[in-house]
């Protein structure tokens, strides 16, 4: 019975410490508010782009098919 509690203690602190080393590297990972509101403007723009690519061709199409409407 011992070695069985020394077992699940081992591999409780093995997991806590891969917990723990995992934690750490992804509060690295993260960058400073400024990064955050960068990347959500670039997704904004990107998705205003997109938008408009969109409508402009749809005009396009309508355009050179006069009876589609």
């Amino acid at each position: 019975m011992t070695t069985v509690l020394v077992a699940l203690a081992v591999v409780a602190v093995l997991v806590a410490a891969a917990v723990g080393v995992v934690l750490r590297r992804d509060r690295g990972r993260s960058g400073p508010d400024e990064d955050r509101s960068a990347a959500r403007d670039a997704d904004a723009r990107r998705q205003r782009y997109e938008g408009q690519r969109h409508a402009s061709q749809s005009h396009t199409v309508r355009r050179d098919m006069p009876n589609s409407m």
